[in-house]
């Protein structure tokens, strides 16, 4: 099942094994945050899991919701890790993985199909100058070659239902950017939480959550630090990254 260069790896907090290949694609902590701050219906509704990658989000999320889950990845070889990883958690029936291109994700879904709409979409904008020393996998997976975060918005946006919820994760130096992609599409932003890797050190990382034809009102959830100024995991990281 495993290819020469693929592993099985454990996911944080949950009873789930997922494949990973530090030559495609590995999760990063980023991901299981978006799994664990997303708000999704519990029981019945569906959930959409946009640049789904290796399927990390959608598979740490159904150990929260009896909804059903699909994931939407561009790239073949994410997708068919995905697959496989699905298969061997005996997740078929909880979990749907798609490989298409969610920029014409009118042919694949109807308007305002999905409650909940996740994503970790690629951080870094690509300029025409800009050498990307990665393999084009990864270079996909982390640069907007494929898609812009304004086209990932625009797509979310389009299949949620009036009252859906959107939760992206990202980088703080993209937060108005985000807002402004969001403000374009009717979502309105209605709660965002920084992460620091200490107290001490500037945000690194950042969630936030629109609805759909929300009313305005912004609430800040208190900050979440990784580490402890002595190196250990603080006991809010490990509360919601490994469920201690």
């Amino acid at each position: 099942m495993l290819k020469d260069d693929e592993r099985m790896d454990h996911i944080a907090g949950t009873t789930y094994q997922i494949i990973q290949s530090d030559n495609v694609f590995t999760y990063s902590i980023d991901a299981i945050l978006l799994a664990r701050f997303a708000s999704i219906p519990l029981q019945k509704g569906q959930i959409l899991d946009l640049c789904s990658g290796n399927g990390v989000v959608g598979m740490t999320m159904t150990e929260r919701t009896r909804a059903a889950i699909t994931l939407m990845e561009l790239q073949e070889p994410l997708h068919t890790m995905a697959l496989r990883s699905i298969e061997e958690n005996n997740l078929c029936e909880h979990v749907t993985a798609l490989c298409a291109d969610l920029k014409e994700i009118k042919q694949y879904f109807a308007h305002g199909f999905f409650d909940t709409v996740t994503c970790n979409p690629p951080y870094f904008k690509q300029s025409s100058h800009e050498q990307i020393k990665e393999n084009r996998t990864k270079a996909v997976a982390r640069h907007e070659l494929a898609c812009t975060l304004s086209e990932v918005v625009e797509s979310a946006a389009y299949v949620l239902k009036h009252s859906g919820k959107l939760a992206i994760v990202h980088r703080p130096d993209r937060l108005v950017d985000i807002i402004e992609a969001m403000k374009n599409n009717k979502v309105e932003p209605k709660r965002i939480q920084f992460c620091h890797s200490k107290a001490s050190s500037h945000a690194n990382m950042l969630l936030i959550e629109g609805i759909k034809g929300g009313k305005p009102g912004l609430k800040t959830e208190p900050p979440l630090m990784v580490y402890e100024e002595d190196g250990r995991y603080t006991k809010e990281f490990n509360e919601v990254y490994f469920r201690l």
